[in-house]
């Protein structure tokens, strides 16, 4: 882990060899991130995880003027690019089918057992409404099923604790489900 923030100082004072480097070393990990957030697809994937890795990459190789801090802000910034990537690609897809764009069962996310299924633009308007009145979980969201990281590493990231990252996820992911028409208005879920 240490090896990549130093890397990332480096590719901050101009090294552009350390961002190969950065990439090498984390490859593994945002594929495997990829892997779990796309698994949960309904219809036939247009990405596959190393598509939407490198698709990712291209994308944050372009972003000027970012001073990269250490891995936790390396793994917030893509898991926030996958996710755009992600819903460039149901918009894409949307604009070509009449069918809602891209379906994907939101593992994790659903205050009960059995949830419907919903769509990348469906779940982008309402996290883009969570993030106006509570950023924060906004984030965490974005970190937990765009990023598919673990309690803990999103823990890690956040600097919180594992027990308020959990109870923040709960209400957040209560809080979506509601707003994706998956609870009755103004009441919490059950558990």
């Amino acid at each position: 882990m240490g090896d990549v923030t130093v890397l990332l100082q480096r590719l901050n004072e101009g090294d552009f060899a350390a961002r190969d480097a950065v990439l090498e070393l984390i490859y593994g990990e945002l594929t495997r991130l990829a892997a779990r957030h796309l698994a949960g697809e309904r219809h036939e994937r247009e990405l596959e995880p190393h598509a939407l890795v490198h698709e990712a990459w291209l994308r944050m190789a372009e972003l000027e003027r970012i001073a990269w801090q250490d891995r936790k802000h390396f793994v917030a910034m893509a898991a926030r690019v996958m996710r755009q990537v992600l819903i460039d690609a149901a918009r894409k897809r949307n604009s070509q089918k009449r069918d809602g764009g891209i379906q994907v069962t939101l593992t994790g996310l659903a205050a009960q057992q059995g949830a419907a299924n919903t769509d990348f633009l469906s779940l982008h308007a309402a996290l883009e409404q969570l993030a106006e009145i509570d950023p924060a979980r906004a984030e965490l969201v974005e970190l937990r099923y765009f990023g598919g990281l673990t309690i803990e590493e999103t823990a890690e990231i956040l600097g919180s604790s594992p027990a308020t990252v959990k109870r923040n996820w709960e209400v957040a992911r209560g809080w979506l489900y509601r707003s994706l028409g998956g609870g009755a208005t103004g009441e919490a879920s059950p558990q």
